[in-house]
């Protein structure tokens, strides 16, 4: 508000998303479209010997029908042909997979790779148009106590954003059967749903790919590192 000529001019300020300080909106804002909510569905039977008594005992009924069961997770584009890259463990077992891009639109998509040793998977869906890919970076140049954003899709909720530090690197991981060759460890939020996301640098690209969490340890999230990634996903690239 100021005043001039003894008349009080009201100015409107700026949005405060615009303020300087907050250097994480241009950053989110560039990297959003690239990032998409994964839904998967499989058809899980019964178990088996609930089905044999349901036999024995009621011969005259029908069997209990297959269960849908869905999970929600996160991936990221790569490759304008829709090409995107998640965690593994998000779409095993799925019979569809369908993703949502940040404008809402709603795509089937198919598996095209995976590895389960590793929890990598790339899916594709169908555009007609060229799509936003995500840049990929480097976790062999990342240090400890950087800034990094974590970037997912919690329960389905559309690009929940979480900042926080690279607390460690190079952490080999061996857990439920899989092998994480280049773990980086960071104190940002990741929350069920947010496997697959990425781990961005202040460079808006990809250092890595949200893996898991520990439960009972709030603050301590595991992404893989990108570089151990590209190997696996080059001729995609």
């Amino acid at each position: 508000m100021k005043r001039k000529h003894g008349y009080t001019i009201t100015t409107t300020p700026q949005p405060a998303y615009l303020h300087p300080a907050n250097y994480f909106v241009p950053i989110v804002e560039k990297v959003k479209p690239a990032i998409v909510s994964i839904t998967t569905e499989d058809h899980s039977v019964n178990d088996s010997m609930i089905g044999v008594l349901h036999q024995f005992l009621f011969p005259s009924s029908p069997t209990p029908t297959k269960e849908v069961r869905r999970s929600f997770g996160t991936g990221f584009i790569i490759h304008p042909k829709g090409y995107i890259l998640t965690s593994e463990h998000v779409i095993a077992n799925a019979k569809h997979i369908q993703v949502r891009l940040s404008n809402g639109e709603t795509k089937k998509a198919s598996l095209v790779w995976s590895d389960t040793k590793r929890d990598l998977a790339l899916i594709r869906m169908i555009n007609r148009m060229p799509l936003p890919t995500l840049p990929l970076g480097s976790s062999k140049e990342a240090r400890v106590g950087e800034i990094v954003i974590s970037i997912g899709n919690p329960l389905g909720l559309e690009n929940t954003v979480t900042t926080g530090i690279i607390s460690a690197k190079n952490r080999p991981v061996q857990i439920s059967g899989k092998t994480y060759e280049d773990i980086v460890q960071t104190d940002c939020a990741i929350n069920p749903g947010n496997s697959g996301g990425p781990l961005i640098n202040m460079n808006g690209e990809a250092i890595g790919m949200n893996a898991f969490i520990i439960r009972d340890n709030h603050g301590l999230g595991f992404a893989i590192g990108i570089d151990s990634i590209k190997p696996h996903i080059r001729k995609y690239l």
